[in-house]
């Protein structure tokens, strides 16, 4: 058990009114941890210059770190080379960052087809929408099957010459389910193998081993805040050769090898795409956070919260008139549910004011919930640092809020 782990996270300690805090909203954002919170004062207190073009002494101690940070992000994904990292402002860049510099490259064609999941983020949805209204490409989403799981059978059919993208969440972060990307990633480079195949993994990155080359697809994007690092922090990684060939993005300073009126040469990977001064700090201390993980282990991790996740679901599965979204298997650290005649903001509410903090709505994810009928759900997440006594305490409040709204 990691729950030697908590008094790492001085926010742990505080409370809703007179409750002691229950955070079960782990999947919106995690909370952070003393070393990383000392790791950003000491970047300030110490290195703080910008990076790359400086002569001066901090500017080089924080070109290095800076570029220290990329290497260990390459480390922690099993990329093959530090130049396949970007980094960005979160998840939601990078997936914008691969739609943008699709279109600017000119391969996308009318009537491509993009394969998404239905269960996406509108962060891999809207981007991939945008992009075919500019090239007259055609958005395909697959269904799920009845347990609400990734149909691979209706995807497979689903492939053809004309798929020119494959987008898919390795976790859903509404439902909680763990796609079967391995099998989605080989159908469609057996298809055709010129698919480019985009994994985002803002739900997986904290709670499952990574290795991108065996994964096999063209890019994975995830966000740092939801790694115990800050916000404002992310992270595309793509396969060299693709990411050689697609052109900038952002125009600015970094991004260039020379400018005059005349044209401009673009700098090489990873810097052409990364104008203007990135988050030094963050994107350091993001490298932290990896590290941190690494440290307790990835696999320690998601075992701890696979125990609170099984514990969780068979208690609130036992409470009349709550339906649990997706099967109890084959899942990542997060719950979302449906009460019959409970509205999911009225659950949070309550939860909330008995110190349980959970997310209610539709995650971002209203396909999904169009698909299935409901306005949202109420969602409970694990982190390192939750316990066996908070599932008690969650599943108790939970009790007593569903017998006060029925």
């Amino acid at each position: 058990m990691l729950s030697n782990l908590r008094s790492q996270f001085p926010i742990l300690s505080s409370g809703v009114g007179r409750k002691e805090l229950v955070y079960l909203d782990n999947a919106a954002t995690t909370q952070k941890p003393i070393a990383i919170l000392d790791a950003e004062r000491e970047y300030y207190e110490k290195i703080n210059s910008n990076i790359h073009r400086g002569a001066h002494y901090l500017s080089r101690l924080a070109t290095d770190a800076h570029e220290q940070a990329r290497q260990s992000v390459a480390d922690f994904l099993g990329a093959s080379s530090s130049r396949e990292i970007i980094f960005t402002r979160g998840c939601t860049e990078a997936i914008n960052l691969v739609a943008q510099t699709l279109a600017l490259s000119g391969c996308i064609h009318p009537g491509d087809e993009f394969i998404l999941a239905t269960d996406a983020h509108h962060s891999n949805i809207v981007p991939w929408q945008m992009l075919a209204e500019r090239t007259g490409a055609v958005v395909r989403p697959v269904p799920l099957t009845e347990s609400l799981t990734f149909d691979i059978e209706a995807y497979e059919k689903m492939l053809s010459p004309r798929t020119r993208l494959v987008a898919v969440p390795y976790i859903s972060n509404a439902l909680g389910v763990v796609n079967p990307v391995r099998g989605i990633i080989s159908l469609a480079r057996r298809n055709n193998p010129a698919t480019f195949i985009l994994v985002d993994g803002a739900q997986s990155v904290a709670h499952l081993e990574v290795d991108v080359q065996s994964l096999g697809c063209d890019f994975y994007a995830f966000s740092g805040h939801k790694i115990y690092a800050p916000t404002g922090t992310g992270v595309l990684w793509g396969r060299e050769e693709l990411l050689d060939m697609l052109p900038p993005w952002q125009g600015g300073g970094e991004m260039i090898s020379e400018v005059s009126f005349a044209g401009t040469t673009y700098n090489t990977l990873p810097f052409k795409y990364e104008a203007g001064t990135p988050n030094i700090c963050g994107n350091i201390v993001l490298s932290k956070a990896l590290q941190y993980v690494k440290d307790i282990g990835v696999e320690r991790i998601a075992l701890h919260e696979q125990v609170l996740t099984n514990k969780l679901y068979d208690g609130l599965g036992a409470m009349p008139g709550v339906r649990l979204l997706g099967p109890r298997d084959n899942r990542g650290a997060l719950i979302s549910m449906v009460v019959e005649g409970v509205h999911h903001y009225d659950l949070g509410t309550l939860l909330d004011q008995m110190g349980v903090a959970v997310r209610t709505g539709h995650h971002c994810c209203q396909p999904l919930m169009q698909y299935l009928n409901i306005t949202g759900t109420t969602r409970y997440s694990f982190a390192l640092y939750n316990t066996d006594e908070e599932v008690e305490i969650a599943l108790r409040a939970t009790e007593r809020a569903l017998d006060m709204l029925r």
